[in-house]
């Protein structure tokens, strides 16, 4: 039988490991935005979009509609809206849609814009090549400004049982002053 361990030394290993238990929770509240970002952007969870290099080297034969939605937040005075509002697109084939934006207030200012795709689970299927939403964007007081982004959407779509059934698109973004974005997509 093992001696009992006297109380200071039963309330030492105590102490020691919930202060290990919350340097460690601690730790995963911190880990855990980044992780979440790399998890949606590798699995498109949420309707996140994926990123790639260039658009597969033969499209099929099927066609898709992408629709395109902009929106603003309160706290920017832009006026923001898409060129077109809907794309037949075939399904694994490059192509480039435009938005515009115009600063209507009376200084500069930077906005950054976070985007989403529904259905949810397109997202994992629609990727973007080039986009204004990768970077911060400043406009001039008075300017207007076009912004393309270059996507397609992955053939890996028709072998989806879930996701072959998906007729449209939705690709939406919501422009925020910059520092205000950065807090948004993060959420």
């Amino acid at each position: 039988m093992k001696p009992a361990l006297p109380q200071a030394k039963k309330n030492l290993r105590v102490a020691l490991a919930a202060g290990g238990i919350f340097v460690s929770m601690i730790g995963l509240a911190y880990a855990s935005v980044p992780l979440y970002k790399i998890f949606c952007q590798q699995t498109g969870f949420g309707g996140t979009t994926q990123r790639a290099a260039k658009a597969p080297d033969k499209a099929t034969q099927q066609f898709i509609n992408v629709r395109f939605d902009a929106n603003l937040s309160s706290q920017l005075n832009w006026r923001f809206q898409p060129k077109q509002t809907v794309m037949r697109v075939k399904i694994g084939e490059q192509n480039m849609a435009y938005f515009e934006a115009t600063n209507l207030a009376k200084h500069e200012n930077t906005g950054s814009a976070v985007y989403n795709v529904s259905p949810p689970l397109a997202g994992a299927y629609f990727d973007k090549i080039q986009c204004f939403c990768f970077t911060k964007q400043t406009i001039k007081s008075g300017e207007s400004v076009e912004f393309p982004v270059v996507f397609f959407v992955d053939p890996d779509i028709l072998k989806d049982a879930d996701a072959k059934a998906i007729d449209e698109i939705t690709l939406s973004y919501t422009f925020y002053p910059a520092e205000v974005a950065l807090k948004q997509a993060t959420n």
